[in-house]
């Protein structure tokens, strides 16, 4: 015979309800932002990632995990080690500052698992402080090379990190100071008071310097300037003493070119006389000084002779 339509009996509507309502909170789940989530079935890893928000996923037989993809700080704890003497020392606490890339994630987790940094990061911190220990004495781990470890670290884990491809990006490595015996913790204090009254009784040195060098360029400055002054005011007297000079031998020189015109022109003046004199001596004007002086003589003269003192001039 033929078969009539299935009916759902209510008893059938509520096992499916029932089992919806069990299985969709199982289903969905949440990623936080900052994550991603990778997703085992059965202990295997899935390939790709979920980004943050809200995602589904098989209820009961699929297992989420969230991996961290923004930057974090992994603090490891507590590191002993031993100095190259045999000192034994250790590390409260070393921070790394870190990010896991995006694109390898994946890669990562399925190589190294969800807790990847435990054996990239925290062991290795263990081993390369170790290392640093072991191949120098206490006086070079406590203050000479400790400003140099946080780069040695961080230098060393990146270098592993890439070989290996683990999408691993070290950004900072921060080394707290080591602990150290009390006893040696109190020398190195002892010392350090030490080194810091011999700093500061050098610096006060230094001070004392300055201030003696600084007074001595004071006394050369003063000492220059008054030689400056000194030598403008030998300057001025020099220059107007030649020009004192100066003035005197161009009067001297005006004096005399004065002398020389009038000499010259009393000489001229006597020449010219001379020569207006030689030319007055003709014989008519011989002849008539002769005859004026002659009329001038207030005497008289008789006799036979007197026709001879009118004889012309020859």
């Amino acid at each position: 015979g033929r078969r009539g339509p299935s009916t759902m009996t209510p008893i059938n509507i509520a096992w499916i309800v029932s089992i919806a309502a069990l299985l969709i909170p199982l289903s969905i789940h949440r990623i936080q932002e900052g994550h991603v989530g990778v997703y085992y079935i059965g202990g295997a890893l899935l390939e790709g990632y979920t980004e943050a928000g809200f995602n589904m996923m098989w209820p009961l037989i699929t297992r989420v995990h969230e991996m961290q993809i923004t930057i974090q700080t992994d603090e490891v704890t507590a590191i002993p080690c031993g100095t190259r003497g045999g000192v034994m020392i250790s590390f409260d606490k070393v921070e790394v500052v870190n990010i896991l890339k995006k694109d390898h994630v994946v890669q990562t987790v399925k190589q190294y698992g969800t807790d990847y940094d435990k054996l990239w990061i925290f062991d290795k911190i263990h081993h390369e402080i170790n290392q640093f220990c072991s191949q120098h004495s206490l006086q070079e781990v406590y203050i000479e090379k400790f400003d140099t470890v946080d780069d040695r670290i961080k230098e060393a884990l990146q270098a592993d990190c890439s070989r290996f491809d683990t999408g691993i990006e070290i950004i900072a490595v921060r080394v707290t100071k080591p602990r150290i015996p009390e006893v040696v913790r109190r020398n190195y204090e002892e010392m350090e008071a030490q080194r810091t009254q011999l700093m500061i009784a050098v610096e006060r040195q230094k001070v004392i310097e300055k201030e003696a060098e600084t007074e001595r360029r004071k006394a050369r400055i003063e000492a220059e300037k008054v030689a400056e002054v000194s030598a403008i005011k030998k300057q001025q007297e020099i220059m107007e003493q030649e020009a004192a000079r100066n003035v005197s031998v161009i009067k001297d020189h005006m004096l005399l070119a004065r002398e020389r015109a009038e000499s010259d022109a009393a000489t001229y003046r006597r020449d010219s006389e001379a020569q207006s004199n030689q030319k007055l001596l003709t014989k008519e004007y011989l002849e008539l000084m002769r005859i004026t002086a002659m009329a001038n003589l207030s005497k008289v003269y008789y006799g036979d002779s007197i026709p001879k003192m009118f004889t012309p001039l020859a």
